[in-house]
């Protein structure tokens, strides 16, 4: 029986789960340690490579730091290298199921909880119409090619010119401005739809899209790369002088934009939470849990930074400012390699679709959890008869996902992504500092090394990051944030079960059921 916190207004915000108050409520079986430090690194790989570098490595180079986008992967990477060892840290120390939400309430308390829930929306939600713009992209570039034209004015967001190799596109002699995004918005519609029946995870179907993803890219790089070194020196001369573009302020090239087109760029490293949570299933965790972290982001990095190189150098980077950056490119290699072209963009094209499953999916989990604390209506924890999903919840992800697809930039959408995530790594970073002062004495399979400095260095390193989004964008994030506050003590807290003393409600526990199939971007 949970206790009912007491005390003043702070106390009751501070309140916090008890660790095995949260394993009775996730219910989990128990793990085999089976995963050797190569299985971590692939995992991680598997995980990582996707939708960001798809998507958005062209407005990264083409609007912040031009070529030398290639250095901003490596800060990303750094970045995310430290919190991916916090995230280590917790999953092998709290023997318990869940997201970052829930290391927050058995850490710092309910009121982060409710905070880290509002930003793995941004996290999971918003980074789900972010791959939704993208996959809408290389549709329309794929029907392209076969013939197949969808209205221009269909194929963006609300009110905003459309663009083509950095030109504003115009017809009849009137310059084009777009209507709505029909693809981006159709495909968040359809896989919520699919989500709501419940979609079993296949391992065998999850390492073919791993591998399609992975091979496209290899692809790329292999045909790219050839191209490249046949004429390296014109190519360099012609779109790497100068290799970092003169500084032309707020954040538009120089050393500037590469820190401003890392915090863009860091949506591509997002997927290495995965490796982080495969913790108590590590044969030796404190040996493999660094190796399969730090492994797979140099790994994806030196992937990330060969893709981006042979973007810059065949395409002009100022015309990479579009959703899908790689068909663009690829679409340059000559009519000689379209069918390869035509491959590559039905390829990235499948592993978006995971993506964005996969995304929706983990929101979904994510509010039906908080619904089950207490923490948001109950209506977000009703489970459907007849499919056993969380089909309301499900159905109003994807009405959110499509309509921030369909009317929103994919750049606005990006960043906000981004500022969410960073500040949940900010957390969890924390999080591993405070739980050192707090329980020192609990045992943990995997610490982080040089503690407290890389800690503190990921908490420094995700808010500077933070600081280098535009204006505009930081005020709708603490506007939102404030929202998030203002309903966490309209209803969060008078509803809260750890606040009235109760278990989780007696629901149905959707973590015991199988995932769908596909990966984190």
């Amino acid at each position: 029986m949970a206790t009912r916190p007491a005390g003043g207004i702070f106390s009751r915000m501070m309140a916090r789960k008890s660790i095995a108050q949260v394993q009775r409520e996730t219910a989990t079986s128990e793990l085999k340690r089976t995963l050797g430090k190569w299985n971590l690194l692939l995992l991680g790989v598997g995980c990582i490579i996707g939708a960001g570098i798809f998507v958005r490595t062209g407005s990264a180079a083409a609007l912040h730091a031009g070529p030398a986008v290639l250095l901003s992967f490596v800060v990303a990477g750094i970045v995310c290298a430290f919190a991916g060892l916090c995230y280590a840290e917790l999953s092998s120390t709290l023997p318990v199921s869940g997201s970052a939400y829930t290391y927050g309430y058995t850490t710092l308390g309910e009121f982060v909880a409710w905070i880290m829930g509002a930003l793995l929306l941004l996290e999971y939600g918003l980074a789900a119409s972010v791959v939704a713009v993208g996959w809408g992209g290389y549709v329309v570039s794929l029907l392209a090619d076969v013939g197949l034209q969808i209205p221009p004015q269909f194929t963006g967001p609300a009110g905003y010119p459309l663009m083509r190799d950095g030109v504003q596109v115009v017809v009849d002699g009137q310059p084009v401005t777009t209507i709505f995004n029909m693809p981006a918005f159709l495909i968040c519609i359809a896989l919520s739809a699919l989500l709501v029946r419940g979609v079993a995870e296949s391992a065998k179907v999850n390492n073919i899209i791993v591998a399609i993803k992975v091979s496209v890219l290899v692809a790329f790089i292999a045909v790219g790369g050839l191209i490249v070194l046949s004429n390296l020196g014109d190519l360099v001369a012609k779109n790497w002088t100068p290799f970092i573009p003169e500084n032309q302020g707020d954040g538009k090239y120089g050393v500037d934009g590469i820190m401003r087109a890392a915090s863009i760029v860091f949506f591509a490293y997002i997927g290495f939470e995965a490796v982080s949570t495969a913790g108590q299933e590590a044969k030796d965790p404190k040996k493999d849990m660094p190796f399969g972290i730090i492994g797979s982001l140099v790994v994806c990095t030196v992937i990330y930074m060969l893709v981006a190189a042979i973007m810059t150098l065949l395409v002009p980077y100022g015309s990479l400012n579009v959703p899908d950056p790689v068909a663009v490119v690829v679409d340059s290699f000559g009519p000689q390699w379209g069918w390869l072209a035509k491959l590559i963009k039905v390829g990235a094209i499948i592993g978006l679709t995971s993506v964005v499953l996969v995304l929706m999916y983990g929101q979904t989990r994510i509010f039906y959890t908080m619904a089950r604390d207490g923490l948001l209506p109950r209506v977000f924890a009703t489970v459907h008869p007849k499919f056993k999903t969380p089909w309301i919840n499900t159905l109003l992800v994807g009405v959110i996902t499509a309509v921030a697809a369909g009317f929103f930039d994919i750049n606005v959408l990006g960043d906000m992504t981004s500022v969410g995530t960073l500040a949940a790594f900010a957390i969890v970073c924390l999080s591993v500092i405070y739980l050192r002062r707090a329980a020192p004495e609990l045992p943990r399979g995997f610490s982080v090394p040089l503690y407290p400095v890389l800690p503190i260095l990921g908490i420094l390193s995700c808010a500077y990051l933070i600081t280098t989004v535009p204006w505009n964008v930081l005020k709708f994030f603490i506007w939102y944030m404030l929202g998030g506050v203002v309903l966490y003590f309209a209803y969060g807290i008078r509803h809260s079960n750890l606040q009235l003393g109760r278990e989780q409600d007696d629901l149905p526990d959707m973590t015991e059921l199988p995932a769908p199939v596909g990966t984190q971007p």
